[in-house]
């Protein structure tokens, strides 16, 4: 399965950034925004920022991977229930 997650992006140098989702950053590719600002929300898959997100879509994207988390760590019984929320 592959999914894609929202994340901010911070600092853009010429074809790559770096996103940041709760205390975590890393380096992406910009090649396919067309001139991508920091501060926005992009959509992250394999590497690659994808598409832009308007905060309210990318805050309710990852309420709901972190309440399918939560739901899958239930599941198999693990008695964890904390994740991350991306802020």
């Amino acid at each position: 399965m592959c999914i894609a997650i929202p994340c901010r992006l911070v600092t853009v140098e010429d074809l790559w950034g770096e996103v940041e989702i709760g205390e975590s950053r890393m380096k992406v590719r910009l090649d396919l925004l067309e001139e991508p600002v920091p501060g926005e929300w992009v959509l992250v898959h394999a590497g690659f920022a994808i598409e832009r997100l308007d905060e309210g879509e990318a805050l309710e994207t990852l309420a709901f991977v972190r309440e399918a988390a939560r739901a899958a760590l239930a599941a198999e019984g693990t008695g964890e229930t904390d994740v991350d929320d991306g802020r």
